[in-house]
């Protein structure tokens, strides 16, 4: 069926009338002849008449053709077709980054579905279907050259807007904490998903080192296996020790760390002395419970520390590592300007919540979410950038960056009126995992932690969609028109020159 995606365009066929009215007025002049004498002509009374008629009909066609496609052309010409309906008993979808792995993982059930008529598509953006058969014979072809690891949930929360929820869909994927994140999806899909554990499923690296006061290099080493990631610390003398199972150098005069055995990237020793400072006005006790946990941190990590309490803003030397502004007065920029990181307490309207705080990020299925009770909380606009968040997904604490700074905005109190967070016994656990925030992040390199299937599974909303399949395909002519446009164009041009040619000729 011919059709016209723009059909406004067909009202410039009009435009047909200008070469009509160019050839209707086109008249020619008279010839003179000559006479010997006119003596004998009876005089006459004179007459003129004007005729009206089409001269040079095949030039004057050429251009009608040439507007009229030209209207066509902007009129987007398309062929639509109707497409084979095809039934498909279901969807598999493998990653294709993991594809050989995950196929010798489950190829028995994978080959069964695949015979049975089920479709097999990649489970990544797009979701494009492929030829598995075809893939394992040439398994170099289905290397992918991704590096980012795909996010699960995003991809189902896309697939339940691609397919029915009566369609069986079967997904297999490693299992690895890495690719859930974010907020767990709802779904309304027919939904079959099993899991592998790969084979590295065990890293060993250095996660942090610096000296500490007794002029030795304390190194963080983290593990992480399936079942959960942990940290050890441990001081080593600078130099190779024979029994040490970390190499020290000294590279341009900066020392470095790393594994003999494992993971061989090396880590810089921060010789740096973490410089804190407190500062409040009148909340005292506020000082107090955050001094405490402070000290506690730096006793953990034996990092070394100076933490110091001020009264007077003024006195608050440059180059701080980190300010804590226990005030509600404004900080001065000179002050933002010359620390790394500044945690301050909000302003605003004060709200009575009953819920509590969490410090999870952004893995709102934390393995074990640390929950303290929340009395009291400031109202706060919603942000990406949070921290800590009440129960709700509140912002309790968040961060942005101003220049060189980050800046934490604190929307409770470290105080037990608002919040029960300073008597737990995690405080110094949630101060530490602020202060080393970047030794703390865990990269998908080295995450081997997992998921059970209670927690990987999207939620099921209970409701049916369905997906409403394309009866026809459509081909765009606008090519072909180009063709003939170009051909008619010049066939009109040398017909134009010949004419004028011929009339110039005689």
């Amino acid at each position: 069926m011919f059709q016209f995606l723009n059909p406004i365009w067909l009202f410039a066929a009009a435009a047909v009338v200008i070469p009509v009215a160019i050839h209707l007025w086109n008249i020619r002049p008279g010839k003179v002849l000559k006479v010997g004498s006119i003596s004998l002509m009876d005089a006459a009374s004179r007459k003129s008449s004007r005729s009206f008629k089409l001269l040079d009909i095949p030039l004057f066609i050429l251009r009608c053709l040439l507007l009229i496609l030209l209207a066509l052309l902007l009129a987007i010409p398309v062929w639509q077709k109707k497409l084979q309906a095809t039934k498909v008993k279901g969807w598999v979808l493998v990653p294709k980054e993991s594809l050989q792995d995950t196929y010798s993982k489950f190829k028995t059930g994978i080959d069964s579905l695949t015979n049975a008529g089920y479709e097999f598509h990649y489970f990544n953006q797009g979701f494009e279907i492929a030829d598995l058969k075809k893939i394992m014979g040439h398994p170099n072809d289905s290397v992918s050259t991704e590096t980012i690891q795909p996010n699960y949930w995003s991809l189902v929360d896309q697939l339940n807007a691609k397919v029915p929820s009566t369609l069986p869909v079967y997904i297999f994927t490693p299992n690895r904490i890495s690719g859930f994140t974010g907020l767990k999806p709802q779904v309304a899909l027919n939904l079959h998903w099993q899991t592998y554990i790969p084979a590295d499923s065990s890293s060993t690296w250095i996660a942090g080192a610096w000296f500490n006061n007794n002029n030795t290099i304390r190194v963080a080493q983290g593990i992480s296996k399936p079942s959960g990631t942990t940290y050890t610390y441990t001081n080593i003398q600078a130099g190779n020790q024979p029994n040490s199972p970390f190499n020290v150098n000294i590279n341009n005069g900066q020392p470095t760390v790393s594994l003999k055995t494992g993971d061989k990237a090396t880590i810089n020793v921060d010789t740096a002395v973490l410089q804190i400072a407190i500062y409040t006005d009148n909340n005292t006790a506020d000082a107090d419970y955050l001094k405490a946990a402070l000290q506690a941190v730096s006793q953990f990590t034996q990092h070394k520390t100076v933490i110091k309490q001020y009264g007077d803003a003024n006195a608050i030397p440059a180059n701080q590592s980190w300010i804590f502004w226990l005030s509600e007065k404004p900080i001065s920029e000179k002050l933002l300007h010359q620390s790394h990181n500044v945690l301050r307490y909000e302003k605003g309207k004060v709200i009575g919540s009953a819920s509590w705080l969490n410090n999870s990020g952004q893995y709102s299925f934390a393995l074990q979410q640390q929950k303290v009770a929340l009395f009291k909380l400031i109202e706060a606009k919603v942000t990406d950038n949070n921290v800590w968040r009440d129960g709700f997904g509140h912002p309790a604490l968040s961060v942005q960056k101003q220049g060189q700074t980050n800046i934490y905005s604190f929307y409770s109190r470290f105080n037990p009126t608002w919040n029960d967070l300073v008597w737990s016994n995690d405080f110094p656990a949630w101060i530490m995992k602020l202060l080393y925030n970047d030794n703390a992040t865990l990269s998908d390199k080295y995450d081997k932690r997992v998921l059970d299937e209670q927690q990987l599974m999207p939620v099921n909303s209970n409701e049916t969609h369905t997906i409403t399949a394309k009866t026809t395909g459509s081909i765009n002519l606008s090519n072909y028109f180009w063709l003939v446009l170009a051909l008619l164009f010049l066939a009109e041009r040398w017909l134009a020159n010949k004419t004028q040619n011929i009339t110039a000729n005689g």
